[in-house]
């Protein structure tokens, strides 16, 4: 298929038969502007539950026009077509997506999924977008993480414009590693919760997206550019239940917290029996869980720490 400067339009990736011999494909809009620019790629439900990055793409797509588009767009709404459609995390095969990247053509299911996304989508491309929510009855406050250290993405994580930009080397496997050893700039955002559509999440990856395009002139930038304050962080901490129970939070996404203070409390079913858990350090929840009972070690609250404030481009 050839897409001519200045239109849009949709494309079916192949990705696999299920047993039923029925063809799953990758869905893909392609924007190709006007005018030459940078290739941008968005894509969402890597993890086929995580449902707010298909929303923000949705609404990306509708404001933009590819007579004033510079530069090409891919969007990809569902990566993972299989989870999608089981509402699961997961692949058929139980393999985490985003533990499975470069991949392999000859792989497992997962490993050859990731190799098409690969080189069907990253290939050539000049920037990536990775849209993600909380993970298994997890809350995730709005946030971008990024290798910050490499200018391209520092420059497109201020640009978004998040609450707080996490600094941080990528786990093994996952699409933001695999494209940074390409050399291509890829931020991740990550706000609310599986399976759930949360409307300021949304409008913040959506303004978030055009904020990064405006920023590589793909788009128009704002009349007048303002800058904001936003948060950094370099580490980040799990505090994890130290007995099993029925458990209470004090504290929730956004919340600022000091050392020591008082977080969580871990009751029996009879309420008799309470372990109180205190931060074991001073910082910025941004994640917790939405579950009321929770294992030993299971991950109640997700904390940033060493944060500062810094000037972060906003439209």
């Amino acid at each position: 298929m050839t897409i001519e400067p200045g239109e849009r339009a949709r494309v079916e990736v192949p990705v696999a038969r299920l047993p039923t011999q029925t063809m799953l494909t990758l869905p893909v809009e392609i924007l190709n502007g006007r005018r030459p620019g940078p290739r941008l790629w968005l894509n969402a439900a890597i993890h086929g539950d995580e449902l707010n990055g298909l929303e923000i793409i949705q609404r990306v797509l509708q404001k933009l026009d590819p007579g004033t588009l510079r530069g090409v767009l891919v969007a990809v709404p569902i990566v993972n077509v299989f989870g999608f459609i089981h509402q699961s995390r997961y692949l058929p095969d139980r393999r985490d997506l985003n533990r499975s990247f470069p991949g392999s053509s000859g792989g497992s299911l997962a490993s050859r999924l990731a190799d098409i996304f690969m080189t069907s989508i990253v290939r050539g491309s000049d920037y990536g977008i990775d849209l993600h929510t909380g993970s298994n009855h997890r809350t995730n406050l709005p946030q971008v993480r990024g290798e910050l250290k490499d200018e391209g993405t520092l420059r497109m994580a201020r640009a978004f414009n998040a609450p707080i930009m996490i600094d941080g080397d990528s786990p093994s496997g996952s699409l933001r590693r695999a494209a940074a050893k390409k050399g291509i700039p890829i931020i991740v955002y990550e706000a609310g919760e599986p399976l759930r559509f949360d409307e300021a999440a949304i409008d913040i990856g959506v303004r978030g997206i055009r904020n990064v395009m405006g920023e590589i002139d793909m788009i128009r930038r704002p009349s007048s550019r303002r800058r904001n304050r936003c948060l950094l962080a370099s580490r980040r901490t799990w505090i994890r239940a130290r007995r099993s129970g029925v458990l209470t939070l004090s504290v929730g996404p956004g919340d600022t917290v000091e050392k020591g203070q008082p977080i969580a409390l871990v009751r029996d079913v009879f309420g008799d029996q309470r372990v109180e858990h205190r931060s074991p350090a001073a910082g910025l929840v941004i994640g917790s869980t939405r579950h009321p009972l929770v294992n030993q070690g299971d991950a109640m609250v997700h904390l940033a720490r060493e944060v500062e404030q810094v000037s972060s481009a906003a439209d």
